[in-house]
């Protein structure tokens, strides 16, 4: 049994060392929950936002076994602190875990060439626009299975409003490609970041205009909105061509890690 945890920054100490801006967002309290195996002294915790779930502390079957129950997604992707939760994630549910690699992006503040930035910025064929998303382009993201998670993990757009940034591409009025924060922070947790909030960036385009390098000339429009409001846009990627993405901007590579994906229609 697993319970939430709602005064959230008494986890900061199960979950030091992560540098994740998922889990610096649940332990500020602005998005995601807090799960852990007891209340009054957690060994043992995860923090769940989206499809997304990081475990850590001392491994218990019961915490995995309960973000399952507690996660609002058909697949969670499980990020285990450490080889021993990854292998008591594969003693609970076997074959049943897709085992998958991602890659993380270094947090590098001051790196980018805002020139080149607004070149490619610039760059975009006069037959798209580019918009800043506003109230009216956050609900139209999320009417859409393909856009639903520019905007998923934020309540309202209020809350997206105070904690969350985004663009999208349009053609015709029709929203083909969009760059927002999958989540967001408001204030210091690494001090190698400075003082400034962020985001987590989700890049999505709609299948009939990949390849067209429209997420690209996004990506580069949104990492300008950052540094002119403070903000350090964190990446991190779920294959290779994302981690040539991240590198074309000016990121770089920093290493492999695992993760499991688990379907609750497989259990």
């Amino acid at each position: 049994m697993i319970c939430e945890l709602k005064e959230t920054g008494r986890a900061s100490a199960l979950f030091a060392g992560w540098q994740d801006s998922v889990v610096w967002s649940a332990l500020q309290g602005v998005m995601g929950k807090i799960y852990v195996d007891s209340l009054e002294k957690p060994e043992s915790g995860a923090v769940m936002l989206g499809d997304f779930c990081f475990l850590s502390g001392s491994p218990k079957s019961e915490v995995i076994f309960g973000v399952l129950e507690k996660g609002e997604c058909t697949e969670l992707i499980l990020v285990p602190q450490n080889n021993d939760w990854a292998q008591m994630i594969e003693n609970c549910y076997g074959e049943k875990a897709e085992k998958a690699i991602r890659y993380a992006i270094k947090k590098e503040p001051g790196i980018f060439d805002l020139v080149k930035l607004q070149k490619a910025a610039n760059s975009l064929s006069a037959e798209y626009e580019m918009k800043l998303i506003d109230k009216e382009l956050f609900e139209a993201c999320r009417m859409t299975s393909w856009s639903k998670d520019l905007a998923a993990n934020y309540e309202n757009y209020s809350k997206y409003e105070k904690f969350g940034l985004g663009v999208v591409i349009l053609k015709n009025g029709e929203i083909v490609a969009g760059i927002s924060s999958y989540s967001g922070y408001g204030r210091r947790i690494n001090e190698n970041l400075g003082y400034h909030g962020g985001i987590e960036i989700e890049v999505v385009t709609r299948e009939d205009y990949r390849r067209k390098g429209l997420a690209y000339i996004g990506a580069a429009r949104l990492l300008l909105e950052c540094e002119k409001r403070g903000l350090y846009p964190n990446w991190d990627a779920a294959n290779k061509m994302s981690v040539g993405l991240a590198e074309k901007l000016g990121y770089h590579f920093s290493h492999e890690y695992v993760v499991y994906k688990v379907k609750k229609e497989k259990l």
